[in-house]
Parts: C-alpha cells; structure tokens; sequence
C-alpha cells in the first residue's frame, strides 16, 4: 500500500488555513512586507528562511496580532484576523529565549495558560499530562526551569505553547539557544510532536539546514518579498534564481551567455579559452543572454586523469582542501582564476588522500547537473 504525499498545496480543492492577500507592512518610510501573497495549509510545518531583516519575524509577528498590517488582509481559517486581539487568536507564539516563568515548576509553566482560561483542575491535569507525555518530561514535572538542561526547557516552551491545542504555531528561531548537536536531534523531535498533534507549524529560522530538515514547504525571502515557495527538495535541485541557489547550500556559480544547442539545450560561452559549458534547461535562453549556471559541488566529479567524456570537462589545480569526515570538499582553481568547488564523499578509510594540495586534477559535470538560471 503506498502512502499518500502530504502536499495539499497541489490540490485545487484544498482550502488554505493562512492566507497572506497583497500584504504590506511599512514602519515609516522603511517596507518591512512589499505586496506579499502567501497561502500556508492545515498541519504544514511551513519554514519562513532568510537573512537577517529580511521580513519573516514580521511576517509572523503580524500573523500572531503584535504587529497590525498597513495594506491587504491576513486571513486565518476564512476569517480576516486584522481586528482579533492577539489572545483571541487560535493561535500561539514560541519565542527564542522560551520566557519560562523561573519560581514555577514545569508542570506549572505548561499548566499556565490554561489556568488563565480557567478550566476545571482536573482538564487541567490531563492536558498537561498529556503535554508532559508528548514531549517525554514526565519526570522533571516537579523540577523548575534552572534544574533542566537547555533541550528540555525549549520542550517545556512547546509544551506551553501547544496546551491549549491553538490551529496554528508560530516558532521564532526556537532551537537557536541550543548546541548543534542538541539542535540536530530536537529538529527531529519538533517534526514528531508536529506530526503527532497535526499543529500548523510555522516557524522562521535564519539557519537553511534547520529549514531544510523540517519543513514540508520553505520560503525564502528577501527584502520583504518571498522569492521562492517549495519543498526542500524543490528549493536545492531547482532554485529560480542565483539568490536561493546560493542561499540553500554549497553552490558553484558560473557566469555566461547562452547559446542554442538543440531542444532544452545550451552552450555557455564563459571562461576566457575555455570551451562552452553545455547544460540542459527547460527555460528558455534568447541568443547572446546572459546566464547563469548553479551547479552543487556534490555533482562535480574529480579525476587527476583527464575524463573518457571531454563534456564539461575542465582542468586546473587544487587550492584548498576541506576535510569534513564524512565529505572532502576540493577548491579548484582554473586557468582564468575562477575557483570551482567539487566534494567527494569519504567513504572508505584512506590513509593518505589520492589528491592533494597543487595536484593538477580534472573536473568534470554532465549536462544536467546544473541549473541554467536568468538572474
């Protein structure tokens, strides 16, 4: 039996849970949201990736009732939020620095919110049991904030944040406080509990490698716009322009013209006395345009002896060598100066590397292992 793909945004009856229409948000003079449309559907873990500045927190600051929209409309299930007050939204924040109440226990930190809509103790008891189960710290109940380590205190800010059951939940840079190895293994615990309650994640995150492991959909913006929506994989393998290529990831990218050279195919005049590139594109490139070619280091090979297939084959000379354990990534410097990264992955144990530092090696990378791009 195959299981079906989570990817509601292919449907045409499937109805949006946020709808972002012709959003604008200006302080002052400066544009924080330039004109964005966005639809994000029920139980996404959709990720909000960019640099510093580049509008998410606003984003979704806006979406939780901190911040008011200048222009267009947010809607949250059919319903225009604009004049909801932020604590009547179903809705429910989880900030970076987590803002645990220090003198409360964890059971009464995750207990907090729903004492204030006061419900009956004993709903109370279950929902936080049933809060302290989901994120496995049934046995640090009794302890506070200062007696448990850092992975546990952002387990107990999202037990909080998902006690009264909201629609949606809005992560903001929640794993950043954490060590990479920590962040690495509650990234993984994230998407479980998301799983498990069937919450709409959003969450805004400026680390790609974050964004990539969790979200069903990224968006990468920049200067208040969203550039490209897609799922992780659709992001790397193909990005629509130069900026999210070199955003997500490694990324060699060369400059060029392009020139037809038959159906979905290009030659790219690019390095001086070097022969065309040939990529495949299903873009359409005009005579003489400028182009650009983004290939992954992960899909250039690397030969001292020159390659059978002379396609996309290039010579020049090892400058610079990374050794990551599991990968090496090599720089290679071309006759005209330009550096083109190529990695191989380690996967036997080598007492001594077969290519090093100033070897002359080839490079190579067959038509399709780039993505010709106009910008």
């Amino acid at each position: 039996m195959s299981i079906p793909v989570f990817a509601p945004w292919n449907d045409p009856q499937e109805k949006p849970l946020i709808r972002f229409k012709n959003v604008t948000k200006r302080f002052g003079d400066f544009v924080a949201i330039d004109d964005l449309t966005q639809d994000i559907y029920a139980q996404e873990f959709f990720a909000l990736l960019g640099p510093s500045g580049c509008g998410k927190t606003t984003m979704m600051r806006m979406l939780a009732g901190f911040e008011k929209v200048t222009e267009g409309t947010i809607e949250l299930a059919g319903q225009d939020i604009a004049d909801v007050p932020p604590n009547q939204r179903a809705v429910n924040m989880m900030f970076q620095s987590y803002a645990l109440f220090p003198h409360l226990s964890v059971y009464e930190n995750i207990a907090f919110g729903l004492r204030r809509d006061k419900l009956a103790k004993d709903e109370i008891d279950t929902r936080v049991a049933e809060m302290l189960k989901l994120t496995r710290l049934e046995k640090f109940a009794r302890r506070k904030p200062h007696q448990i380590s850092g992975g546990q205190r952002q387990r107990v800010a999202l037990a909080r944040s998902l006690a009264k059951a909201p629609k949606l939940l809005l992560l903001d840079e929640p794993l950043g406080a954490l060590d990479k190895k920590l962040r690495q293994d509650t990234q993984f615990e994230l998407m479980d509990i998301q799983e498990t309650t069937g919450t709409t994640f959003v969450i805004v995150t400026h680390d790609q490698e974050e964004a990539m492991t969790v979200a069903s959909r990224v968006a990468v913006m920049d200067e208040g716009r969203i550039i490209q929506v897609a799922t992780p994989d659709g992001i790397y393998e193909a990005p629509n322009s130069v900026y999210v290529a070199d955003f997500i990831g490694d990324v060699n990218i060369i400059k060029g013209t392009a020139k037809a050279a038959g159906k979905d195919k290009y030659y790219v005049d690019w390095g001086v006395n070097q022969a065309p590139i040939v990529a495949n594109s299903d873009r359409p490139f005009t005579e003489g345009q400028d182009c650009f070619l983004a290939i992954r280091p992960e899909k250039i090979s690397i030969t001292k002896d020159k390659p059978e297939e002379a396609e996309n084959a290039v010579q020049g000379e090892v400058l610079d060598i990374a050794y990551l354990g599991n990968l090496s990534t090599y720089h290679v410097k071309l006759p005209d100066g330009q550096i083109i990264k190529a990695q191989t992955a380690n996967t036997r144990r080598l007492s001594r590397r077969d290519i090093t530092w100033e070897d002359k090696v080839w490079v190579r990378w067959t038509t399709t292992a780039g993505v010709l791009l106009e910008h």
